[in-house]
């Protein structure tokens, strides 16, 4: 799948679904109320979808945020990645939904996505297709991915959760074997998470803070600050500008590192990370150790144990020394 900017508004057109038609939807029993079928012990948390349904499933994006996986049943692999990501989407009970499609009996999804290897997932938000990663990726690695998707979402006003148990609303099921409710967050977590719903990202920075200065080892509040930080640092930033005055200005470490932030942003993890060492590698003094500082916050928002960061590290030593 070709690198595209990791933002719904640069993304329309990107993937062109006005091919897809909308068939009635399936009746009777195991259909939801957009037509999508459910999971037996994950109500509407994770569903699985079709050429029938998938027009109701991007119609629901625009309620809340959906990971889409095309993959196939001929290929077992592609299965094992179904099952981790289901067990993912449980236990962020109802921020998002994921929808699994079987590209093998789906042909209309299939070539409306312009698939050419499974598993591959998208993003839907707002109705727009957002491009993730092809191949089946380690567990660590697609949380950090839906942790960035949830905070596009936030960013662009889609905070709605998907309706569980007897609730009404797309991919809506219900009925015995619903999964629990997840554990409560700590406050101070929750206390973040409702002020980025609420669009007040100083009064999540400062929750995350007051976690961190309670328990300095609080590895998902350094996560959720720096990921804070990085939405403030890009809200309301023209992406066209502030490339164009990073390509003006290689030595520019502002510049740079804004368009570093946009990248990560993105989902460019590595391309943001590159940026960074190159910039550190044709700068000096306190310009260089600025980026030098500002690449190893990025770090902090991709998560120390990403294979990505440990690459970057390595690369940013060889340009320090």
């Amino acid at each position: 799948m070709s690198q595209q900017p990791f933002t719904a508004a640069a993304l329309r057109g990107a993937v062109d679904l006005s091919s897809l038609k909308r068939p009635a939807p399936p009746a009777g029993p195991g259909s939801s109320a957009a037509g999508a079928p459910t999971t037996s012990g994950t109500a509407a948390v994770v569903v699985e979808g079709s050429d029938a349904t998938i027009r109701d499933v991007i119609a629901a994006s625009t309620r809340y945020p959906i990971v889409l996986v095309l993959w196939s049943s001929r290929l077992p692999e592609t299965g094992t990645f179904v099952s981790t990501a289901t067990e993912v989407a449980k236990r962020y009970a109802g921020r998002f939904q994921l929808v699994t499609i079987d590209v093998d009996s789906n042909p209309a999804t299939l070539q409306a996505f312009q698939v050419q290897a499974v598993p591959v997932s998208f993003a839907l938000l707002q109705g727009q297709p957002v491009p993730l990663f092809e191949g089946a990726q380690p567990e660590q690695q697609l949380v950090a991915v839906i942790d960035q998707v949830l905070a596009l979402a936030t960013q662009n006003g889609l905070t709605g959760r998907v309706p569980t148990g007897d609730s009404a609303g797309a991919g809506a099921g219900g009925g015995e074997g619903e999964e629990p409710a997840a554990a409560p967050l700590p406050p101070l977590h929750q206390k973040a998470f409702d002020a980025i719903e609420a669009g007040d990202l100083d009064e999540a920075a400062a929750a995350y803070r007051e976690a961190l200065a309670q328990n300095p080892a609080d590895i998902e509040a350094k996560l959720g600050l720096a990921q804070v930080g990085l939405l403030q640092r890009t809200a309301g930033v023209d992406l066209n500008a502030a490339r164009a005055a990073a390509a003006a200005s290689p030595t520019d470490v502002d510049a740079q590192t804004l368009v570093a932030d946009l990248d990560l942003l993105g989902g460019h993890v590595e391309d943001a990370f590159a940026r960074l060492i190159d910039t550190v590698r044709v700068t000096s003094d306190a310009d260089r150790n600025k980026a030098r500082e500002h690449l190893v916050e990025l770090f902090d928002v991709v998560g120390a144990a990403d294979e990505r960061v440990g690459r970057a590290r390595k690369s940013l030593m060889s340009a320090l020394f």
